[in-house]
């Protein structure tokens, strides 16, 4: 599932590239794909004009110039590409006026996409449970300490990715966040060091920053809106590594099941 570096590497795409264009036309070819009655759909898309781009947690919010806005979820294996070819996966095209379009392909089908009035978006992301932004100037150690220190009972790498307590970490960066900090996947959080949970959080910003530097990682389907996969890949050091090298200390990487995820770690380096 595309995480937050993915999600964000298509927002900043969709403004340098999409922002500005205006829906001349939309083709669905798989209804259950649009959250909304399909009629009202266009009526409420086509004529419009995007206005801006922007991320909250792993959902792109597109503001149109009605005061709408599109809301999408890649989900599992969603694609958004720009002037691509259209093929058996995809299920939503937007055309532009320019004569350029925008194609929706979802393999598993389990993507969607909602159209909510703008006033109605906080609403909304409250209903969703959704946590902290990550990239935020909210987002600072005291504030990352206090709601960290609010769930002592819980596994750390299960808080990392629990949405409602930080918006956008899925599983492999929340490996890699631990792998950076030393921490093993499965402590409790009542048993952290104030170092640790330092740690955590500059792991948070660092790798977070990198990987959307390296426009974010393509471990199955992700693409970016060019159709070009990210390449943050070749810098993991435990996701998916099991029975690898530790590329610092050599010792096998191990992996674990927490909360039905598959969690890597090495014994040496996370403690």
């Amino acid at each position: 599932m595309p995480e937050l570096p993915e999600i964000e590497t298509i927002k900043r795409q969709f403004n340098r590239k999409i922002k500005g264009k205006t829906i001349k036309k939309v083709e669905v070819f798989l209804p259950k794909l649009v959250k909304y009655p399909l009629k009202e759909f266009k009526k409420l898309v086509q004529g419009k004009k995007i206005t801006n781009a922007f991320r909250r947690g792993k959902l792109l919010i597109l503001e149109l110039s009605n005061n709408y806005c599109l809301i999408i979820h890649l989900k599992l294996s969603g694609q958004i590409v720009f002037n691509r070819e259209e093929n058996k996966h995809t299920h939503l095209i937007y055309f532009f006026k320019d004569g350029s379009r925008l194609l929706h392909n979802d393999l598993r089908q389990f993507g969607f996409v909602k159209v909510i009035p703008k006033k109605e978006l906080n609403n909304f992301f409250e209903k969703e449970k959704l946590g902290i932004e990550p990239l935020s100037d909210d987002f600072k150690f005291n504030i990352f300490k206090e709601l960290l220190l609010k769930r002592k009972k819980s596994t750390i790498k299960t808080l990392l990715m629990n949405q409602s307590f930080i918006s956008g970490i899925g599983n492999i960066y929340a490996n890699e966040i631990l792998f950076f900090a030393g921490v093993m996947p499965d402590r409790k959080v009542k048993t952290l060091k104030d170092s640790e949970i330092k740690k955590i959080f500059q792991g948070i910003k660092k790798i977070l920053a990198l990987a959307i530097k390296r426009k974010g990682s393509s471990n199955r389907d992700y693409v970016d809106i060019y159709g070009k996969k990210g390449n943050f890949i070749p810098l993991i050091k435990v996701y998916q590594r099991e029975k690898k090298p530790c590329f610092r200390c050599k010792t096998k990487i191990k992996k674990m099941k927490l909360g039905n995820r598959s969690s890597f770690f090495c014994l040496r380096c996370q403690k």
